[in-house]
């Protein structure tokens, strides 16, 4: 079963489990009902920002709908890319507080890639094996070189750039499980793109 097939096996099973139509979850996270179907189907490629946006609205992590993580991550294997990131699934972690999903992630050279909010209370961490990638909130952006790492909140829409060549790295995205306090008000509207 190709990633194609698995993705969109997983993001149906994920819908029908949410109790959700596809014109429903279209709707939901503003991916069209066509592109959606194509996704289920197989028959499309799914980017990272489409995954994010179903995935936000299911109210899962990025992983849910990922195949298992391989054995050893190696060049050649295949990951689900976005404008400027591609990244592979390495590990998953769940226990009863969160789930924590690892990805080794290149970010192209002199491209930029904007994520919207993920679920609320959602946070990224980044280790930056070679280049330097500049990431975080706009306006609030961190440096991190080789060896560095940065932090932030990914329940508000958030970027990665490689301004200075292409970038490699770790990247640690955590789902807490309920999580205490309010829902922030930026993760709490529909409709938008990862």
């Amino acid at each position: 079963m190709g990633l194609n097939d698995e993705v969109g096996r997983r993001l149906k099973g994920l819908r029908q489990d949410a109790g959700l139509s596809l014109s429903e979850l279209a709707r939901r996270s503003g991916v069209g009902k066509g592109t959606l179907s194509e996704l289920e189907s197989g028959r499309r490629n799914p980017t990272l920002e489409t995954l994010y946006a179903l995935t936000t609205v299911l109210d899962r992590p990025l992983s849910a709908v990922l195949d298992d993580p391989p054995a050893g991550v190696r060049e050649g294997v295949a990951g689900v890319s976005g404008s400027a990131v591609t990244a592979v699934l390495v590990e998953r972690y769940e226990d009863e507080r969160a789930a924590t999903d690892v990805f080794r992630v290149t970010i192209a050279g002199g491209a930029t890639q904007e994520s919207a909010a993920h679920a609320p209370h959602t946070t990224e961490s980044l280790m930056v094996l070679s280049g330097t990638a500049v990431v975080g909130l706009r306006g609030a952006t961190q440096t991190a070189g080789p060896g560095g790492h940065a932090q932030w909140p990914a329940d508000v829409p958030h970027l990665y750039s490689a301004p200075q060549g292409e970038v490699h790295g770790i990247l640690f995205v955590r789902y807490p499980k309920d999580p205490p306090g309010p829902r922030p008000a930026a993760a709490s509207r529909s409709g938008s793109r990862r």
